[in-house]
């Protein structure tokens, strides 16, 4: 079953999120600006996207993802790492980047900034306890693995 996620547009231009592709597992997200907003590298920004969402429920997650394209070619990433939309937040989306790269880039009024895919969730019970299963892994952390 495809949930349903009701939207409304918080501010003059906004999109509706839209999947760019029928096999897209994101919609993309675009920006509401009045003007250009130009980012020198290292620089920050909240962008604005007039759009506020309502999931269907407590089982499903929100993520605002990067797009690669504006990560891969342009240094541009969130600057959270991945926006999580909580099943009761009502408030307009808006997206944090940070330019990574070493040229100055400059988005675009309704350009397409980010993707926001929505996931079933499940909300864990935590129980507290003296000692863990053991694995093969174990405590191995970061590289422990192989590449």
């Amino acid at each position: 079953m495809i949930p349903t996620v009701r939207f409304r547009l918080t501010r003059p231009g906004a999109k509706a999120p839209f999947y760019a592709t029928p096999g897209a597992a994101a919609a993309d997200l675009c920006a509401v600006l009045d003007a250009p907003l130009t980012l020198p590298p290292m620089g920050r920004a909240m962008v604005p996207t007039g759009l506020a969402i309502q999931l269907p429920g407590p089982e499903y997650v929100a993520l605002v993802c990067a797009r690669s394209g504006l990560a891969v070619k342009h240094g541009l990433a969130l600057s959270n790492g991945v926006g999580v939309i909580d099943s009761d937040y009502r408030g307009e989306i808006q997206v944090g980047l940070v330019n990574l790269g070493s040229e100055t880039y400059t988005l675009q009024p309704g350009e397409r900034l980010a993707q926001l895919m929505i996931l079933p969730v499940a909300q864990a019970a935590f129980v507290q306890a003296d000692t863990l299963d053991e694995t093969d892994r174990g405590a191995g952390g970061f590289g422990s693995t192989g590449r």
